[in-house]
């Protein structure tokens, strides 16, 4: 009998600016245009090499969604040499292949051309589905109409990027709307079959949002969902939980094979309230199974080569590294 292996990746996380278009009811992560409102150059440069000398392979990139769309914020962005939030990322994520990791970005909504773009130099992408519904916490968020998060998600499998989403819990969706939510997802990887992770992330209240004071989901709902969404996702599509978020030790038997990207240098900068487990406590969480470090792009797509030229020779050897260590180096 195989023993089970349950996956992460080993990370640093760039937000490279928080204004955001959108103003979701739960979020604290979007603030005012200003000064200081994009990362700097310098700090991520240092930051990437940092994350290389801990023995990083990721490099997430992150950022509030269309950030350009907030009146002052291309004034910012010129302060360093940019006129598009789009060509900062691509130049740092470049400047993160030089450094010996590999980018993941989650930017929000992109158009295909966007995508075909900055699929040159990521090795995967993301976007959270979150959920199929209409909920008033999405009320002042264009970004977060359901058929436009779903169509970049089909745009991102015509484009063959493996790709990473998800759902949050507690937003105001009902059970049935997850159910709704993962058979959409569940669809369109039987289509393209780029979905490599489904997240199945809590709701955390902020102090002053509109939802600081509405109920979290408890475990067992938690569980029922993770359950359910193992039943419905093709086996080929990990189910990831945050292990920051929630007592992932009691939830991995659920049906969690992955605990997603975990980082030895920074904070969860969306959840700054909660640190990220380390290596021993992530040991403590996979329980009986085995604990397997992974790299950002799963290796049924490395292996159908589901990347740029341009990402080739560092992912041969990130992936021999891994395999070299067992593929649960530290662990």
């Amino acid at each position: 009998m195989h023993r089970r292996v349950i996956t992460f990746s080993r990370n640093v996380f760039l937000p490279l600016t928080t204004v955001c278009i959108n103003r979701c009811g739960y979020c604290c992560f979007c603030t005012p245009v200003g000064e200081g409102c994009i990362v700097p150059p310098a700090e991520v440069l240092r930051t990437l090499e940092a994350g290389t000398a801990l023995g990083c392979t990721e490099a997430l990139f992150t950022f509030g969604e269309r950030p350009g769309a907030v009146p002052g914020f291309d004034a910012e962005l010129a302060k360093i040499g940019y006129a598009d939030i789009l060509d900062y990322v691509y130049d740092l994520s470049l400047a993160a292949i030089e450094r010996g990791l590999l980018p993941h970005t989650n930017a929000g909504i992109l158009t295909y051309a966007e995508l075909d773009r900055l699929r040159e130099v990521n090795a995967s992408m993301g976007l959270m589905l979150e959920t199929t519904a209409d909920v008033p916490a999405h009320r002042n968020s264009p970004g977060k109409d359901p058929a436009v998060r779903i169509e970049m998600i089909e745009n991102a499998g015509r484009l063959s990027i493996p790709f990473t989403t998800g759902l949050l819990l507690g937003i105001g969706e009902t059970m049935e709307d997850r159910e709704e939510s993962l058979r959409v997802i569940r669809d369109l990887h039987r289509r393209f079959g780029h979905i490599q992770e489904v997240i199945v992330q809590n709701f955390c209240p902020k102090p002053g949002t509109a939802m600081e004071g509405a109920p979290v989901p408890g475990t067992g709902e938690i569980c029922a969902t993770i359950t359910l969404a193992r039943e419905i996702l093709p086996p080929d599509v990990a189910v990831q939980i945050p292990p920051n978020l929630i007592d992932a030790s009691r939830l991995v038997s659920c049906g969690v094979n992955d605990l997603g990207g975990v980082s030895p240098l920074t904070i969860d900068y969306v959840n700054p309230e909660h640190p990220w487990p380390q290596i021993e406590e992530l040991r403590r969480v996979a329980g009986d199974a085995e604990l397997r470090e992974r790299l950002c792009i799963y290796p049924q797509y490395i292996e159908k080569e589901w990347y740029s030229p341009r990402l080739a020779p560092l992912i041969r050897r990130l992936a021999g590294r891994l395999a070299a260590s067992g593929g649960a180096r530290g662990a």
